[in-house]
């Protein structure tokens, strides 16, 4: 494999100044190499810098320090070739779904048979064929999610960002959509960075872990896990109650939770 292919953070340090003097140090000397189709799952306590991360990848945000890059460019700013899906949709609601899904593409300026083929293709993949002319607004939050997908999807991106994408979602809605994103990350072969706060959702989805620790945000741990992959074909309650990756989570959440401590009691907050 071309070691140039994939994403690269190399060195990525983040300072903010604040509004009324002041710096806080959000990240600091992080370096990890994101292959192509792999699926890494990033998590830690409150104000570790994994947003921030992925806004440097996303392009949002230029690192104080190191730099970023995909297949060996230099992100500078946001591009098609980096999809994000955010913890609510970020949908265009006076849009009908397959206007939502059919909008990148539209704006890159495909013609209107390739538009329509991508569009029915992936509101197929998303079981959302019936729903394509109804406005998102009447969807609810788990289809929703399945829109956004569909319309980051629909920008064949190099590498997808997800931030808490299924954190808004009830319990139920939420394990279906864990399989949705296993299923599409076999299907499609792409790179998929994604942020959550659950351990489990970690676990499941993560062909590789990165805690994350805080003040500033760096690189704690890291795991390659086997649940994922298992995941894509397997039963999600089954494989959530193996022994495994029960002490898999009790181990990370032991840890993060002593990092929380550790910040409450240094005077800190969540």
């Amino acid at each position: 494999m071309n070691p140039a292919r994939g994403l690269r953070l190399d060195r990525v340090s983040m300072i903010f100044t604040l509004p009324h003097g002041g710096q806080v140090e959000a990240l600091q000397d992080i370096s990890l190499h994101l292959a192509p189709n792999e699926l890494l799952a990033v998590l830690g306590p409150s104000g570790c810098g994994k947003t921030t991360l992925l806004n440097i990848a996303a392009g949002f945000l230029a690192p104080t320090a190191g730099r970023a890059l995909l297949n060996g460019n230099p992100i500078t700013g946001p591009h098609r070739e980096r999809g994000m899906v955010f913890q609510q949709g970020a949908l265009f609601e006076w849009m009908t779904v397959a206007q939502n899904v059919g909008f990148g593409p539209r704006m890159a300026g495909a013609g209107r048979a390739g538009i329509e083929e991508t569009v029915g293709r992936l509101l197929d993949s998303m079981a959302l064929r019936e729903f394509a002319d109804k406005p998102v607004y009447q969807l609810s939050g788990g289809m929703q999610q399945r829109v956004a997908l569909a319309r980051c999807l629909a920008n064949d991106p190099d590498v997808i960002l997800m931030d808490e994408p299924l954190g808004a979602l009830d319990a139920l809605t939420r394990e279906k959509m864990q399989g949705l994103v296993l299923r599409l990350w076999r299907e499609t072969g792409k790179t998929i960075m994604l942020i959550t706060h659950s351990v489990e959702e970690a676990l499941f989805l993560g062909e590789r872990v990165m805690v994350m620790a805080p003040r500033p945000g760096r690189i704690h741990q890291e795991y390659r896990l086997p649940f994922a992959t298992q995941g894509v074909a397997g039963n999600a309650r089954e494989i959530k109650a193996q022994p495994d990756f029960v002490a898999a989570r009790e181990q990370i959440l032991s840890m993060i939770w002593d990092m929380e401590e550790e910040i409450m009691g240094g005077g800190g907050h969540a």
